[in-house]
Parts: C-alpha cells; structure tokens; sequence
C-alpha cells in the first residue's frame, strides 16, 4: 500500500519530532512509535514505512562505512571518523567492512555520500 501525500506529510512532521539537536532521539521516537499505536491513524502501516525511511536516512548520515580490501587498522577508523566529523560537523562512527572485490584502497560510505579511493574504482573511470 502505497502512501498517499497526507501520510507522508505525517510521518514528515512526525519525524521532526523525532530529531533532537540534530541527531535522532530514541526517547523520541518510541515516543511517536507510541502515538501511532495508541492512535491508529489511517494508513498506518505505509505511515510507519515512510517514518522508518526517514529515520533510516537519518541515521546513515552519522555511520561511515568503510569498506576495504586488505586489513585496517583501528588509527586508520580513527582518522577517518575525525575527517568525516569535521566535514559534516556532527559526530560519526566508523566502521569496518571487508570488500575483497576491491584491488586495494578504500571507500567510504556516510549517508549517500561516497568517497572512493580503489585501485577498481580509478580503472573504472579509464574505460569509461
């Protein structure tokens, strides 16, 4: 069942106040997750999916998943957390994640922002 544009305008609104100093606050959410359960709003399983996209997107903006070929060190997560902190100026974590397809370098996903620095990735872009 697809939402029809008030049920995206709710679970707009209701997102809004799930996001506190710009981050998502658990409090607040199971607080709206209460709101719609007591409720019952119509449409409330796509209300849930499209609040559950949001909150999904919102989550992946402060997660830097790093991907990589060979081992990485915890300084290297480190430093890549601190660079991605300061660009984006809101805290982020990093974590690891194996990619053998990748020949060597990195990528790093945070939200849907890449940044990639492989070995694959530069021979892509010559065949191109």
């Amino acid at each position: 069942m697809a939402a029809n544009k008030q049920t995206k305008l709710l679970a707009k609104q209701l997102f809004k106040l799930s996001v506190v100093d710009g981050t998502v606050s658990p409090e607040q959410v199971a607080g709206v997750l209460g709101w719609i359960e007591k409720h019952q709003p119509r449409q409330s399983l796509a209300l849930l999916k499209a609040y559950h996209h949001r909150i999904q997107i919102e989550l992946a903006k402060s997660q830097a998943v790093v991907e990589h070929a060979g081992p990485i060190s915890d300084a290297t997560l480190k430093l890549i957390e601190n660079a991605m902190a300061k660009k984006y100026a809101r805290p982020i974590a990093a974590s690891a994640k194996p990619a053998p397809q990748l020949l060597a370098g990195l990528r790093v996903r945070v939200g849907s922002d890449v940044y990639e620095s492989t070995v694959a990735g530069q021979l892509a872009s010559l065949s191109v």
